[in-house]
């Protein structure tokens, strides 16, 4: 299905809402403004496989301009609010958009790159006013609302968030197919269970992948969207229980941060409404999702799966519980599991995680790290180690260049980060390799503590004693540093590099 068949059958249908506001769009409102986006840009002579780029919040006109490129056969490149401007200088030019719309909310850093993305023929702001910039609302407002002659699906074209350099565009073809033939990502109908009936919870940035392609997918099949304008994990649980939410998505650290609410707060929301709370994009420490399941029942589910879009791998509550650690089995692809030479290992030992028979895609203008991503037999990776079981299962151990070598072990930073988040007066934390003269690198941790108040030896001390209880001493902290917040990205991502700077000459 999509928005356009189900705006003619129930157009007074909600299509979306604003958790913070109540502001709901209905599907025949979404119909009629993606469509006067659409004629727009083929007004601007942009025709399909061309690029736009837009940089906004959770705005509640989002969906308006996706649903418009989607429907024009265009790439579109939803860019991070939280980039500085160089970094949105460097995707808009990188990603070669013919068109830019920005909301007056981020007027301070699109203002420093006006007059640096020659390519843009044509800015758009939303909600006010921005020098250089014409009002998007303003511009679809002389467009009629009837569909453009050529529908096509077009595709999103987003860019990792760039936790080991800049981030890299990903880009997979496009199937050149009528607008409204296929849902490029059936799985919450087929795999989650979600019907026209279900409410889906979207807690997180709306420019990442995951919320991204999950609520365009739950509303091309006729699946109401509540979006949250940021997390916050009181008002998460509140959603859930004021807008009766069937369905959502998470990251670890979102469990984390619920977790430790005080208890009284917790069980104040009534969550119960909840069929499928799935969950992906970072590690999840085995204590947080045990919890997590006693909690909210077994309605948790995991994925891993990357925006490349080369594979997907997935459990439900039975298959973890009985499997604990695992991200699950593969669903549209298979597994290889390779050495450093690329010879595949075998199952329970560890290695570099390449799947095979999954999409296909590009680092867009980067033939290196193209390249980089491929196995001679054509298999990818999205640089991840782990193993599989004798039941096929795959276990994530960390991501590859994350991994410390200390005296020539290998250690791999997730287990001490599961074990220490499990402490009490730790909200967050980071665990990577510093230099040692004598061993080549050390383990040090990072850590954002409860309160500040704690940060000092005594908690060091105690939260090293923790780790070891739990680890061998090689793989825990050496030592301790301790920040009021860690940079980490709102989809779970931590931006390990920013911290390991400090420490590396």
């Amino acid at each position: 299905m999509s928005i356009d068949q189900i705006a003619a059958q129930t157009p007074d249908k909600v299509a979306y809402r604003m958790a913070s506001t109540g502001e709901a769009v209905t599907f025949g409102e979404l119909e009629a403004t993606s469509n006067q986006g659409a004629q727009l840009f083929r007004s601007l002579g942009l025709k399909p496989g061309d690029h736009i780029a837009f940089m906004l919040e959770n705005h509640p006109r989002f969906y308006q301009i996706a649903w418009a490129a989607q429907r024009a056969g265009l790439y579109y490149t939803a860019i991070s609010w939280r980039l500085q401007s160089e970094e949105v200088e460097y995707i808009v030019n990188n990603c070669g958009a013919k068109v830019f719309i920005t909301s007056a909310a981020r007027a301070e850093v699109v203002s420093a790159i006006s007059d640096r993305i020659p390519n843009v023929s044509a800015r758009y702001v939303l909600s006010g006013e921005l020098p250089g910039f014409e009002s998007w609302e303003g511009a679809i407002a002389a467009m009629p609302s009837t569909p453009i002659a050529d529908q096509e699906e077009g595709a999103p074209m987003l860019y990792s968030s760039g936790t080991t350099g800049y981030p890299k565009g990903v880009k997979r073809p496009l199937s050149g197919e009528p607008f409204g033939q296929a849902d490029p990502l059936p799985v919450m109908m087929a795999l989650y269970g979600a019907t026209q009936e279900s409410r889906y919870l979207s807690p997180a940035p709306l420019y990442h992948a995951a919320p991204l392609n999950f609520t365009m997918s739950c509303l091309r099949n006729g699946i109401e969207v509540v979006v949250m304008e940021k997390f916050d994990a009181e008002a998460a649980l509140e959603a859930i229980e004021r807008f009766k939410i069937t369905h959502s998505q998470w990251v670890p650290t979102m469990f984390v941060r619920m977790l430790k609410l005080p208890e009284e707060v917790r069980a104040r929301y009534d969550v119960s409404s909840l069929e499928c709370a799935i969950h992906a994009a970072a590690p999840c420490p085995i204590p947080v999702k045990e919890q997590m399941i006693d909690w909210w029942g077994p309605v948790i589910h995991e994925y891993y799966a990357g925006t490349e879009g080369n594979g997907f791998v997935c459990c439900n509550s039975e298959q973890w519980l009985s499997h604990k650690g695992t991200v699950g089995l593969p669903l549209t692809c298979e597994l290889h599991i390779c050495d450093d030479e690329g010879n595949e290992v075998p199952a329970g030992e560890s290695g570099t995680v390449y799947m095979g028979g999954g999409g296909e895609f590009e680092y867009h203008e980067d033939g290196e790290k193209t390249a980089g991503s491929r196995h001679p037999k054509g298999w990818t990776t999205l640089g991840d180690l782990g193993y599989v079981d004798e039941e096929g299962y795959l276990y994530l151990t960390d991501r590859k260049h994350f991994m410390i070598i200390s005296g020539g072990v290998n250690i791999y930073p997730q287990e001490a980060e599961n074990a220490l988040i499990t402490h009490p007066k730790v909200v967050d934390v980071a665990v990577f390799g510093v230099p040692n003269e004598e061993f080549g690198e050390e383990v040090k941790a990072v850590v954002q503590p409860a309160s500040m108040d704690d940060a000092g030896p005594d908690l060091e001390l105690e939260l090293m004693e923790y780790c070891r209880e739990q680890l061998s001493s090689i793989k825990c902290p050496r030592s301790i540093d301790f920040d009021p917040e860690l940079p980490r990205h709102p989809t779970g991502k931590l931006y390990k590099r920013l911290l390991k700077d400090r420490y590396w000459p």
